[in-house]
């Protein structure tokens, strides 16, 4: 039961904490009304909570039950958006519903490397065009990179990602700091930000 504790851990300590500011940039460089977002590994709602206010209609997934059960309890009918949540996995080839903001932060590296190709391409593929992409990706020097089940990116693999996308932002930070649920971690990520073409 390890993977259950870190994760009530990691639900405790994330809920009702503010949005990634990767969200926040997107939902910035956003010119349109709200309209449909999905919230990839969504947690325990930080970023769904923010687009729900924001009056976007919001598809949360993520594997965890809890985790979407926790995303219920803090969703109430006074946001202006409207909430849908999908319980699957990334490696799941389910197709996903077509959205005009797709979010993934802290996420996408906890996708099977051997899915993540066909992951990206269905994520690809649901972002209509014009559709902004949030989220996040861990570079080689990340202390997870050597985890087996850790998709890793380097600066180069990411230019040729987006290559066809217009590139709004990719940040990369390298630092020491703590994980969500305290513990001590040398962080290499990329932040992008980028728009469909």
């Amino acid at each position: 039961m390890p993977g259950t504790v870190l994760m009530d851990r990691f639900l405790d300590a994330t809920k009702g904490a503010p949005e990634h500011p990767s969200l926040r940039k997107a939902l910035d460089l956003w010119c349109g009304p709200a309209s449909k977002a999905l919230d990839l590994g969504c947690g325990a709602g930080r970023d769904s909570l923010a687009l729900l206010r924001a009056g976007w209609e919001v598809v949360a997934l993520d594997q965890s039950v809890d985790a979407l059960d926790a995303l219920c309890v803090q969703a109430d009918s006074s946001m202006a958006g409207t909430l849908t949540t999908l319980c699957q996995p990334f490696e799941d080839n389910t197709p996903l519903p077509a959205v005009d903001l797709a979010n993934a932060s802290f996420a996408l590296p906890f996708c099977k490397p051997e899915a993540f190709t066909d992951c990206w391409a269905r994520i690809t593929e649901c972002l209509n065009k014009g559709g902004l992409f949030a989220g996040h990706f861990f570079g080689p020097r990340d202390s997870w990179a050597a985890k087996d089940h850790t998709t890793i990116h380097s600066h180069e693999q990411l230019l040729r990602q987006f290559e066809s996308w217009a590139l709004l932002e990719l940040n990369e930070f390298e630092f020491d700091g703590k994980t969500a649920i305290g513990r001590s971690k040398h962080w290499h990520l990329f932040e992008v930000i980028a728009r469909r073409s």
